[in-house]
């Protein structure tokens, strides 16, 4: 079983699933350093004591994951002074817009059409697949600005679930962090603090009922079957973890050796 830290992890309101990354082991024996990598979800809403809380950190750089569409619906992250805002988007803007809209807006009728008998867990895995086999630019962008001078560094998207955490999970592949404590932490966003808000836009009371809010479910929770997806298209594609963050990412030994040093205790 792997042994977790303690949480030290402060409670913010206007940021979900906000939390230090470090602590969690890797393979040779060492640990994530504290106070260096952090991932949360989106900061659009963070209030001034948020804020606040945030600039202690230290921040080099925040990587924001949304996409145009997503900062149109939650808005742009606050500013912190003194922090480098890189804007790496996961997906397309267009892509899945129109899905995202029913999954708002649609009645019962078309959300069972879209999310029923699996098609919600499915349309996750494929996304997650997708991201790790077509993102690669973006994660060797990540990775490589983590070993020349972005840490501190705090990684988001919209809810922190996702699109952050395939950047967490590449990044501490990277790092040689257990696989354990990887899936470990990515479950992490399932506790009822961190989850990300549903917004419908119906205000009545049938656009929440449970039967929507259980078409719904496979899109906002976090289950190692998605992670594990993303493990299993690095495998079937590159082979070894190595040779995906090698040849994929364009991450050479020299380059994950910086990671440790900087990332690492």
């Amino acid at each position: 079983m792997t042994q977790q830290i303690p949480s030290t992890e402060p409670e913010l309101a206007g940021v979900r699933n906000f939390r230090d990354v470090g602590g969690l082991p890797t393979v040779d024996g060492r640990r994530v350093r504290q106070g260096v990598l952090f991932r949360s979800g989106h900061l659009a809403h963070a209030t001034e004591e948020d804020a606040v809380f945030l600039d202690s950190l230290g921040l080099h750089t925040i990587f924001d994951f949304r996409n145009a569409a997503d900062q149109r619906l939650e808005g742009p992250d606050v500013e912190l002074p003194g922090v480098r805002n890189v804007n790496l988007p996961l997906t397309d803007p267009a892509d899945g817009a129109e899905f995202w809209k029913m999954v708002r807006d649609g009645d019962i009728d078309q959300l069972r059409t879209i999310l029923s008998d699996g098609k919600a867990a499915n349309r996750m895995i494929t996304s997650y697949r997708t991201i790790i086999k077509e993102r690669t630019a973006e994660h060797s962008r990540v990775l490589r600005a983590l070993a020349e001078d972005s840490v501190p560094a705090l990684m988001h998207c919209a809810a922190g679930k996702d699109r952050a955490g395939l950047s967490i999970a590449v990044t501490l592949l990277a790092l040689g962090v257990e696989r354990e404590a990887i899936v470990t932490d990515y479950l992490e966003s399932n506790a009822k603090h961190r989850r990300y808000k549903v917004h419908r836009s119906s205000s009545s009371t049938s656009a929440y009922s449970p039967e929507v809010m259980e078409l719904l479910s496979p899109l906002f929770d976090a289950r190692a079957e998605y992670l594990t997806a993303a493990f299993e298209t690095i495998e079937e594609t590159w082979g070894t973890v190595e040779v995906y963050l090698e040849q994929g990412l364009g991450v050479t030994p020299e380059i994950r050796e910086r990671l440790r040093e900087r990332l690492l205790d």
